[in-house]
């Protein structure tokens, strides 16, 4: 048997233990070739700049969509975001098609301060979009950018989830960080925003965001992970409240690009110790309900 084959089975295992019918996984990237390898590339660069190491795990562009399904991950996103004006409307239309595709892919799409996103974002909600992603830090954007208030206030109005990354790390930016986020919500307070990475390293910050708002989620991509514990330490006096959130709390793994395997971020979770019922809703439950999908019931 396989690593790969010997992993799926350990995953597998994980999920049947908790008595799920198998994974829901909020943050999985998939994009155009030419783009993914342009992160990748970012990931590689890392190491000599920073001294931490960002091997990707999972490279094999043929297999990763076939390893999420061994791994019993029942809906996945194909988390793409833009890096300047024009790029948007673009990567809506590859992942509307992705998604066209491949069984179990919730349809994404994204957004960009710019002239016409209200109207593509409209369209992608109209014809089917799922969830959307939003990199603040890579885009470099203010979320307040005049530009984006009729494309939040159509989001809020659908009840599409967001998937935004606005904490700091792994290296801050102009925008980043929980006030932007804050000053947002107190305009669209319905806004279904899931706060990518648990905010790290704000993680305080962003589960009082949570706390004060009822449609504020997070997901767990990367947090407690050995890697992430060594630069970033979620504070262990905030475990409570992680489990006084458990109904807004969703799996996320940034699969493929990851240095290490898919289980790690599972073990993660589960060495926190909050309980058997905290990690079935945390990895089944939460998303099943979030996206209304009789399928994963």
């Amino acid at each position: 048997m396989g690593s790969s084959e010997r992993e799926a089975e350990d995953v597998r295992a994980f999920w049947e233990r908790l008595g799920t019918p198998g994974l829901v996984d909020v943050h999985t990237h998939f994009m155009p070739d030419r783009v993914l390898r342009k992160v990748w590339a970012y990931f590689d660069a890392v190491g000599p700049l920073t001294g931490v190491e960002w091997p990707i795990t999972y490279r094999e562009e043929d297999r990763r969509v076939a390893l999420l399904r061994d791994f019993g991950v029942l809906r996945f996103t194909s988390m793409l975001y833009p890096h300047k004006p024009g790029m948007a409307q673009w990567l809506n239309a590859w992942a509307a098609r992705f998604a066209e595709r491949v069984a179990g892919c919730l349809r994404t799409a994204t957004l960009f301060p710019e002239e016409g996103v209200q109207r593509y974002v409209r369209e992608a909600v109209e014809s089917g979009a799922r969830v959307f992603k939003a990199h603040v830090q890579v885009g470099a954007y203010d979320p307040n950018d005049p530009l984006l208030d009729g494309a939040w206030g159509l989001l809020a109005e659908a009840g599409v989830p967001i998937v935004i990354h606005c904490g700091s790390g792994p290296a801050p930016g102009r925008h980043t960080g929980p006030e932007p986020v804050a000053r947002l919500l107190a305009r669209h307070p319905r806004l279904r925003l899931v706060v990518a990475h648990m905010g790290m390293p704000e993680y305080a910050d962003f589960l009082g965001l949570a706390e004060r708002y009822g449609e504020v989620r997070l997901d767990t991509t990367m947090a407690f992970t050995d890697f992430s514990e060594r630069l970033a330490p979620f504070p262990a006096g905030e475990r409570g409240r992680l489990l006084e959130l458990g109904d807004r709390i969703l799996l996320g793994s940034d699969f493929p690009n990851i240095p290490y395997g898919y289980l790690h971020q599972l073990e993660a979770l589960e060495r926190l110790g909050l309980g058997e019922e905290w990690l079935r809703a945390v990895c089944h439950g939460n998303g099943a309900r979030l996206f209304a999908d009789p399928a994963l019931s």
